[in-house]
């Protein structure tokens, strides 16, 4: 017998754990993880160098099938770092600056607390 349990059921599962971190490790990891495919990070560039809505079909911008590029997007969508309105039977999606400026501050912020110093030697003892 085959059970089928659904995103939320996987969420409540790990929840538990992310939850004994930092309320913004949970922040940033979520923007890693969103970030953590090529395919996200063209969708976020595309977006960002057209400077203005992208009412045309993203697909065509990309190497994957629609599905798949539907899928990104949907991961994009649900951090909010694009926006995606419905006009018809068309989607315009352009990028949250909101957001993306929220994203800059949270990684900027990581990367400089796990700082490297200079004499850093990394020796077994």
């Amino acid at each position: 017998m085959t059970y089928f349990y659904g995103i939320n059921f996987y969420r409540k599962m790990t929840s538990p754990k992310i939850e004994l971190f930092e309320e913004d490790l949970q922040l940033t990891a979520s923007y890693f993880k969103v970030l953590g495919h090529p395919a996200r990070l063209a969708i976020l560039k595309y977006l960002a160098e057209s400077k203005v809505c992208i009412s045309g079909d993203i697909i065509n911008e990309l190497p994957l099938s629609r599905t798949t590029v539907n899928q990104h997007l949907s991961e994009l969508k649900n951090l909010e770092l694009i926006k995606g309105t419905t006009e018809g039977v068309k989607v315009n999606y352009c990028i949250n600056p909101d957001k993306l400026q929220e994203l800059k501050q949270v990684l900027s912020t990581f990367l400089n607390a796990v700082e490297i110093p200079e004499n850093f030697s990394c020796k077994n003892k």
